[in-house]
Order: structure tokens, then C-alpha cells, then sequence
């Protein structure tokens, strides 16, 4: 494969993660979610979306998938393992952590489907 169709490639599969963040976004507004941060970054890794409803903040990992149990298979447990790692460093420089709950949470955009949201993807290890 030619370096410039790897590039063309590599620029639609980032496009493409774009929409699907932007609707899980949207998703997971409309279901009483404020969205706290999109995209955050840390030193140990990258969480898709911060949301928060009430004292309870899902971090979200978003995947746009063919299916929901390739989207859900995507999450390996080392991907897991480092949004934890992130989440926690997020946590840590929120004001009123003392009293919130902490929930990881899968969004999987599918072909011609609203996002399927799925609470309690998993427990951190």
C-alpha cells in the first residue's frame, strides 16, 4: 500500500471516530447527561467522553463497530486497564471527588442506528 492511500485511510478511520463521538455525544445528552470533557487527555492515556448525571460520572469509550459484541470485544481488557489509569487522573483534580461515583460505560455506534448505550461496560481491575 502506497504511503499516501495509508494516509487517506488513516484520516477516515480518524473522521470516522469523530462522528461517532460526536452522536454518542449527543446520545448521551439527551438521556439527562451533561458532557464534562470530550477527547480528554492524559499522561497515561485517553478517555472518549466525560459525562456526569447527578453525582454519578460515566467514563465513556466510544466505538464505532460493524456490530455491538465487535464493538464491546473492542474494549480489551488493556484498554481497559489504561481509561482507568486516565480516569483516575481525571478524578483526581475534581474539587468534589470525595462524593462521586465513578461508572465505565461502552457507547457503540452502529451502521444506520441510534448509539447503544451500555452502563457498567466493566468493573476497573
Amino acid at each position: 500500500m502506497k504511503t499516501a492511500d495509508r494516509l487517506a485511510e488513516r484520516r477516515a478511520r480518524f473522521a470516522k471516530g469523530h462522528r461517532g463521538e460526536w452522536l454518542a455525544a449527543w446520545a448521551l445528552r439527551l438521556k439527562g447527561y451533561r458532557i464534562l470533557a470530550m477527547r480528554h487527555r492524559t499522561k497515561l492515556g485517553e478517555i472518549d467522553i466525560v459525562a456526569r448525571r447527578g453525582d454519578t460520572v460515566a467514563i465513556v469509550e466510544v466505538k464505532a463497530r460493524a456490530s455491538l459484541e465487535a464493538a464491546m470485544d473492542a474494549v480489551t481488557p488493556a484498554a481497559q486497564a489504561r481509561i482507568a489509569r486516565a480516569a483516575d487522573l481525571w478524578l483526581q483534580k475534581q474539587r468534589d471527588h470525595a462524593r462521586l461515583s465513578l461508572r465505565f460505560d461502552i457507547v457503540a455506534v452502529l451502521p444506520r442506528r441510534w448509539p447503544v448505550h451500555i452502563p457498567n461496560a466493566w468493573a476497573p481491575a
